[in-house]
């Protein structure tokens, strides 16, 4: 089942980043996939592809979420 992601949610990746986190904010969507650790600041660009087999899921949903789901 697909996880569904938006701009700036915190995501939980299969993986962790060598400095131990596996949290990760997602900054740029596209083709590729652009996402920042939360614990270093370090960010990785990722085919759309492969993110998608790597996240599990959405730890945090982004402030756009929520405001589209309060005006429905």
């Amino acid at each position: 089942m697909p996880v569904d992601y938006q701009l700036n949610d915190i995501v939980r990746m299969k993986k962790p980043h060598a400095c131990g986190e596996n949290q990760w904010q997602v900054i740029r969507l596209g083709m590729d996939i652009r996402i920042k650790c939360q614990k270093c600041g370090h960010s990785v660009l990722i085919p759309r592809a492969r993110f998608d087999r790597l996240v599990r899921k959405v730890l945090v949903a982004s402030a756009e979420d929520n405001q589209v789901a309060d005006d429905e």
